[in-house]
């Protein structure tokens, strides 16, 4: 919990980091953990919104999942931890036939799992993880993840559940929810573009500030709820219920968890210039799963590492874990508010459906990002027909699920399956007939 002062405590040097076990001057450590605040402050309340958790417990855990991960990663890798996309589509799936405590009991059984990951990898190392997930099926598996949301996030945009009149296609389209999705839209990619540094990497949250501004112009918000809430109070704890039948639709995101935590510890050791930082892998998997399961078993959205808060390090060259706790403790402080967690609610439909149609795209698009960066061929059919099959089956079933008996299985866990079990077995029997598949011939201009 000692950090040295980097410098003068004031700037940092061309060229210079601040690195995880340094810190500037206070006074800029705290605002530094005020931009961490900001940056993933979009996104981590999305969830819970989305889903139907209380964002002022979901904050409470994201606070106190951010702290534990400190303490078991000794204070040297600085993260922030907010709520994971990943859990979206089988929450929505498991809620379906009841309350939340359903979804986290299979939330809390997730983050052990993943913390089992982390022991695993603490023992033995990394490599069993590349075997079983090579870059081909990670980034399938981040990428059928997003667009497996495309379906939900069409919901938010026409405001499904609120009425309306009717589109061509008998689904019923609420205007001022369509305008508001289009304004949120457009002002996340017109701020992105004009913009550099953390304005331009808060891009969501300030489009979700303008298009809400203009949805209260519009009358479409009520602050009813937000007069009503106390200005302090504790967030609304749940206990989670046992329900077997739920897990094996959750179960699959913890191969995304391992991609997220194990990126976030490179790139964090690559920025900084140190690869002893690596070793921190397997802690960073066991702190950010049982940050999931207190998460789970007291009302709270999963959590898992953030790129933007990557962002933000990158641009300041700032990465000391001074900063992360300011901003754990920043939000748990917000959480401590009813009448900010009501505000929340008042978010139109709209307005989140045009943040997620960007932000589940986003997220697809990271898994094809992972295809780019490690150069998978996809001339190699043994790639392509495992992916193509994988995506479809995310994309086309939505949040749509299939029992098997007592068990329900949702569309990440079936595509996930199918990219696995078809990725491996096309391997196989490749080298039961002898030799690498020679990459197809790529076709030339019409």
């Amino acid at each position: 919990m000692a950090w040295t002062i980097h410098g003068d405590g004031k700037s940092v040097e061309p060229g210079a980091v601040v690195r995880p076990g340094e810190r500037l001057s206070w006074p800029r450590t705290i605002g530094l953990g005020g931009q961490h605040v900001v940056a993933m402050f979009g996104a981590t309340f999305l969830v819970p919104i989305i889903t139907g958790f209380d964002p002022s417990t979901t904050l409470l855990f994201s606070g106190l999942g951010t702290l534990l991960f400190l303490l078991l990663t000794g204070n040297r890798m600085p993260s922030y931890l907010g709520s994971s996309f990943a859990f979206i589509s089988p929450v929505i799936a498991a809620k379906s036939g009841g309350d939340i405590s359903t979804a986290l009991f299979a939330i809390a059984a997730t983050g052990v799992a993943l913390a089992l990951v982390g022991l695993l990898v603490m023992k033995v190392g990394t490599g069993w993880i590349h075997a079983l997930m090579p870059p081909v099926v990670m980034g399938g598996v981040v990428a059928l993840i997003g667009f497996n949301l495309a379906q939900a996030s069409w919901n938010n945009v026409i405001n499904l559940d609120a009425g309306g009149s009717f589109a061509p296609g008998g689904k019923p389209v609420d205007d001022d929810h369509l305008l508001l999705a289009a304004v949120t839209v457009l002002s996340i990619v017109v701020i992105a573009a004009l913009f550099r540094g953390i304005l331009g990497r808060i891009a969501v949250l300030l489009g979700f500030v303008v298009a809400y501004l203009v949805a209260v112009v519009m009358g479409v918000v009520s602050f009813d709820a937000v007069k009503a809430a106390d200005w302090v109070g504790l967030p609304e704890l749940t206990s989670p219920s046992v329900e077997w039948s739920v897990l094996p639709m959750f179960l699959p995101v913890v191969f995304v968890l391992v991609a997220e935590n194990v990126g976030h510890v490179r790139s964090v050791a690559h920025l900084v210039g140190d690869d002893s930082l690596n070793d921190l892998t397997g802690r960073a998997l066991l702190a950010d799963g049982l940050a999931t399961t207190v998460a789970g078993l007291g009302g709270g959205s999963a959590t898992t590492t953030y790129g933007e808060n990557i962002g933000v390090m990158s641009a300041t060259r700032v990465f000391s874990t001074a900063a992360y706790w300011v901003a754990g403790v920043v939000a748990i402080l917000l959480s401590l508010s009813p009448k900010f967690g009501a505000l929340l609610f008042t978010i139109p439909n709209g307005v989140i459906g045009g943040a997620t149609l960007v932000l589940y795209g986003v997220i697809g698009l990271i898994g094809v990002r992972m295809w780019i960066d490690r150069q998978v061929d996809f001339g190699q059919q043994k790639n392509l027909f495992p992916v193509a099959a994988a995506l479809i089956l995310a994309m086309g079933m939505g949040n749509d699920v299939i029992a098997f008996g007592d068990f329900t299985l949702g569309g990440i866990a079936i595509a996930t399956a199918a990219i696995l079990v078809l990725y491996h077995l096309m391997n196989a029997l490749e080298r039961v007939r002898g030799g690498a598949e020679a990459p197809a011939p790529s076709e030339g201009p019409r």
